[in-house]
């Protein structure tokens, strides 16, 4: 298991080009790897979740459990959503290069490509159990509730708190790191699952990760 996950990450050709060999989709390592990033997601989820729900607990009482819950689970799951849905797009876009291949051949490589991302998320966790305790975390009080505009002042308050800038900005920077070096391994996976030459493999992934960095980057400027 170990040379697998060591393979992938830094020998993502010869992985590939192995595992074509097999007549059937194994998804037993992508589902492994999308469960530990799901795992730890939901560990970030349960930071920022606790944040938000002291924020909204004076104006509703007990909400803050809510809303840390739905932070978990919603995290735990937006990583199986954003497998699906990246496979769903990096497929789309192969078929403009006349790929030749399956659907479930691709969502296999994109499992294992979000292997670096799994890493970079325990790297952010690190990081927002380090930041999370300085946010000062303003409260909204039942009388802000009636007004969008005192709610949109208290929210934009918790964002703009110093250690809340600073941690979105360091997990930001994480986050695209390591998003490009999944895109290095879903490059080549895609040449084998869709039969693609090297160079239309790097656009089908390339075009949505840039769209992607550049969304990260425009949200940090307006945030």
């Amino acid at each position: 298991m170990f040379r697998t996950f060591i393979d992938i990450l830094i020998r993502p050709g010869a992985f590939f080009s192995g595992m074509m060999g097999e007549k059937e989709e194994s998804f037993k390592w992508p589902l492994v790897i999308l469960l530990a990033g799901g795992i730890v997601a939901a560990g970030y989820g349960y930071l920022l979740g606790g944040a938000t729900g002291q924020m909204m607990s004076g104006a509703v009482p007990g909400i803050g459990m809510i809303v840390t819950l739905f932070s978990v689970i919603g995290a735990f799951i937006g990583v199986f959503i954003f497998w699906l849905v990246w496979t769903a797009v990096v497929f789309v876009l192969s078929m403009a290069f006349k790929g030749d291949g399956s659907f479930k051949r691709t969502l296999q490589v994109i499992g294992y490509g979000y292997l670096p991302q799994v890493i970079g998320s325990v790297i952010a966790l690190i990081v927002a159990i380090e930041y999370v305790p300085k946010i000062v975390v303003p409260t909204i009080t039942s009388a802000m509730m009636q007004d969008p505009a005192a709610m949109q002042q208290v929210t934009m308050s918790l964002m703009r708190d110093p250690a809340m800038m600073e941690l979105t900005q360091i997990t930001t920077l994480i986050t695209i790191v390591f998003l490009l070096w999944s895109a290095n391994i879903w490059i080549f996976g895609l040449q084998h699952a869709r039969k693609l030459s090297p160079r239309d493999a790097a656009l089908c992934v390339g075009i949505p990760v840039i769209a992607y960095i550049l969304y990260m980057i425009y949200s940090l400027g307006v945030s």
